[in-house]
């Protein structure tokens, strides 16, 4: 009988002893919160039985046992192999006499006997005489649970470690929906994808038009988005964009428009789909990637860089971001183009076009020839990345010295006409920061407007793309970094002399004025209808509003697109002419600035921002005279 007991004894010690190596701190955290906490909670109820059991028995008898097999590493390692975050071998911290509250054992289980004195504090399996250390039970170290001072301890631990990752220099990071796929590098094969999307656009309205003829119509007083269709289901969204992200280029283009406009323009569900084309273009394989860096830099390209990242963090319409390092240590993110991109441009516009017009009906008074003919254009200059490395250069000698905006400077060895590499930059892109407080919102959208309108009055050059990954914001350096200078352009003085008189005019309620002055910029010819004039003047004097608000302007709150949404249909029907070629990037990057506003909930002084910029032009007109 003995010999069983010892047996018994020996067994329940082992477990013992492999249990405190597997508990502490971090183990009992991480069990509570894991899948596994409601199975681990009983096996301490079975060990805290067994081990009471054990004191109950060597109270009794006194009996010492060897430490002579192998039980105990082998249930170390079971235990620590249960999960692999379970088990870390510095968490075997003590805990204090008296601090914790142990579990009670099952009813009817043997009650604990007096403690006995250890020479080392712990839970340990008891020895003899001449058997090594020597290890004893204390009564309030069984299988504890947690205590107050250990939830205490692990969320300060926690909370250790959140702010030490805050202070990392934040990167940008490829989205885990992008897909490594070649790009069409073809007409022929761009235009193959472009006919398989207009396919299976039309059976999925077919199917949306069935659906829609079984559910109710509209609500009344519900709104509909200026391209609500039943080719733009969210079925056939899907589509478009898992094409988009796969052809890229001036089609995918298109698509981040559309992915960041609000929600007159676009409903909701459709914008979060379209969301995926400005964060997740699928990125081109390793080995068409070498072919443009080798046909660009040179065979021997690997030898200009210390190290070189061959997936990127980064795809967007044109091309995709990599990091690199230089042999000086300085980190650098070099973006490379699509091949293929550059000399597509005008078929995948027109391919988009055709697929387009299956979608929605286009009016005439939308000019989408004119529109189209000037998209293309400045899809030519973003896919001419010398030129977007001199805009650089030459913005980031304009804003020099400024608190708040920086320009990273572009690496000359490193650039070419199809690559241009930049120093990297950490941050957050705009739309990732509606969580901030107030004040800094507001900072942040302060400075995006006063910069949107100095490009326009005091620059007369423009970065006119506001996709908001073009806009990082650095919380620790508290400065937004710009990016993305492929469509910056320039304005001619006439025009920019008009252009701010017609914003004046807005702020003032000067209806004549703007209308004399729209003229003057070739918006109208003089031979529109009254019903077009008041239109016209309506959509205006909407968008001054905020430089006519005597309080600061509350983007949150306003509904400025539903209202110029509601004036659209009649300046589509009487409209006669398009407008001035200078107008279509330039409205682009202002709806994108009070858009980004908008986003970010921002409340700031708008009239008293342009009245600043109206006299610093007005003076600089009259010494320039």
């Amino acid at each position: 009988m003995w010999i069983e007991v010892v047996q018994v004894l020996r067994g329940a010690g082992r477990v013992g002893r492999a249990f405190t190596h597997t508990q502490g701190e971090q183990l009992r955290l991480r069990a509570c919160n894991s899948t596994l906490g409601a199975v681990l909670k009983q096996t301490q109820e079975c060990t805290e039985h067994c081990l009471s059991s054990v004191m109950s028995h060597r109270q009794a008898g006194g009996v010492d046992f060897t430490e002579g097999s192998h039980l105990e590493e082998d249930l170390t390692k079971w235990t620590s192999e249960m999960h692999p975050d379970f088990y870390t071998p510095d968490s075997n911290a003590e805990l204090k006499e008296g601090e914790a509250v142990s579990q009670q054992p099952p009813a009817g289980s043997p009650g604990r006997g007096p403690g006995f004195t250890n020479s080392k504090p712990g839970i340990g399996g008891p020895t003899g005489p001449g058997m090594g250390q020597t290890r004893s039970f204390h009564q309030e170290s069984t299988a504890r649970g947690l205590t107050a001072e250990d939830i205490k301890k692990a969320r300060e631990a926690k909370q250790e470690q959140e702010q030490r990752s805050q202070h990392k220099p934040l990167r940008q990071k490829l989205s885990d929906r992008a897909r490594e796929r070649k790009v069409p590098a073809t007409r022929l094969s761009r235009l193959a994808n472009f006919g398989g999307l207009a396919v299976s656009l039309g059976i999925g309205a077919i199917a949306e038009v069935a659906k829609k003829s079984v559910s109710a119509e509209q609500k009344p007083g519900e709104t509909r988005a200026l391209l609500d269709s039943v080719f733009l289901s969210e079925a056939n969204a899907e589509r478009i964009v898992d094409t988009l992200c796969k052809v890229r280029g001036a089609a995918l283009k298109i698509g981040q428009m559309l992915s960041i406009q609000d929600n007159a323009f676009i409903n909701p569900q459709l914008q979060k789909i379209f969301e995926r084309v400005r964060q997740s273009a699928d990125f081109m394989p390793a080995w068409q990637m070498t072919k443009v860096l080798s046909e660009e830099l040179g065979p021997a390209w690997r030898e200009k860089l210390a190290s070189f990242d061959e997936r990127p963090f980064a795809a967007a319409s044109i091309g995709q971001v990599h990091l690199g390092v230089l042999h000086n240590g300085r980190e650098i993110a070099m973006k490379i183009q699509y091949p293929g991109i550059a000399e597509s441009i005008r078929s995948d516009v027109s391919n988009l076009l055709s697929v387009l017009k299956l979608s929605v009906v286009l009016p005439d008074g939308l000019f989408a020839d004119s529109s189209i003919d000037t998209l293309q254009r400045e899809l030519e200059w973003e896919c001419d990345y010398k030129r977007e490395a001199a805009s650089a250069k030459r913005f980031r000698a304009l804003l020099k010295g400024d608190p708040f905006f920086c320009v990273p400077e572009v690496v000359d060895e490193l650039t070419t006409k199809r690559i241009i590499a930049m120093e990297l930059v950490s941050g957050v892109p705009l739309d990732r920061c509606v969580d901030l407080d107030q004040e800094t919102r507001n900072e942040i959208c302060f400075n995006i407007l006063k910069l949107c309108l100095r490009e326009l009055f005091e620059f007369r050059f423009m970065q006119t793309d506001p996709n908001w990954a073009n806009f990082f914001y650095d919380a620790e350096k508290h400065q937004v970094t710009l990016l993305d200078f492929g469509a910056s352009r320039e304005y001619r003085k006439e025009f920019t002399d008009d252009y701010i008189e017609v914003v004046k005019a807005a702020a003032a309620g000067d209806r004549e004025r703007v209308l004399q002055k729209s003229k003057d910029l070739k918006f109208l010819t003089g031979m529109e209808t009254k019903v077009f004039e008041e239109a016209h003047v309506d959509a205006v004097l909407i968008l001054g509003e905020a430089f006519a608000c005597p309080e600061p302007f509350n983007f949150g709150i306003q509904n400025t697109t539903q209202r110029i949404q509601n004036l659209v249909p009649v300046m589509l029907k009487h409209r006669l002419t398009p407008p001035p070629e200078e107008s279509y990037s330039l409205h682009r990057k202002m709806a994108g600035s009070f858009l980004i506003c908008s986003k970010l909930g921002a409340v700031i002084p708008c009239k008293e921002l342009f009245e600043s910029v109206y006299n610093g032009y007005c003076s600089r007109r009259d010494a320039h005279d």
